[in-house]
This record gives C-alpha cells, structure tokens and sequence, in this order.
C-alpha cells in the first residue's frame, strides 16, 4: 500500500513571497520621488514687495484670458512674452488668479515661464 501523504509542501509559496518581496524592494524607492517641490512663502507686507522688487505680474481672468499689465495676451503668445520681459523683471513672476480660473490656464502660463527659464513663480488670489 501507498502511504498516504499528510504534509504540505511551501516551496512553492516560499517562492512567491520571495518575489513579491522583491518586487517591493525595487518599487518602494520610486514612491519617494512623486510630488511637487514647494517653498513655503514668507509673511511679507505688500509695501515691502512693491517698493523692493521687480516682479512679472500676469493675471488669469475668470474666463481664462491672460493679462500682463492690464494688456491682454493671446495663449499662443505667452512664451514669448514673458521670455521678452524677463530680462527686466530679474525677481521672478507673480500670478495673479481669479477664483473662478480654470486651474488649466494657470498651468499653462507657469509652463510657459518655466520653458523660458523663469525659476521664482508666485501665486496670489
């Protein structure tokens, strides 16, 4: 007669335990490097901005046109617009945005300073 057989073999769990491990072993650097690196802003008085620095300032309007110093900027040209004035304005970009701005919008201009090597951009409601 055949001896019956009572026990269980792990090898084969051993195995996938092993490579789930490793797989978490790769993947777990790689969830460190997500998201955004942020400054926090320093508290500031408005005098103190305009009287020290020279800033950009665009705006987005609720119905996502861009203005810079009250002219209106066609989409197409937002690159070459800031990349015109950057020269002058050394302190970075400040954008002012509506509430009710699509965050699409802002995006776009930030993209558009960024391309053109603007590296200090604000946000201001």
């Amino acid at each position: 007669m055949r001896d019956s057989f009572n026990e269980i073999n792990i090898t084969p769990l051993t195995d996938i335990f092993l490579v789930l491990l490793i797989i978490m072993m790769v993947i777990a650097p790689l969830l460190d490097q997500q998201g955004l690196n942020l400054a926090v802003p320093e508290i500031v008085n408005e005098e103190q901005i305009v009287k020290d620095s020279k800033i950009m300032n665009f705006s987005v309007s609720a119905d996502n046109r861009y203005f810079f110093n009250d002219t209106e900027i066609v989409a197409a040209d937002l690159e070459k617009t800031v990349s015109q004035n950057a020269k002058n304005f050394p302190d970075g970009l400040l954008i002012q945005v509506d509430d009710n701005a699509e965050h699409g919008a802002v995006v776009k201009l930030m993209d558009s300073a960024r391309n053109v090597g603007v590296t200090s951009i604000s946000l201001a409601r």
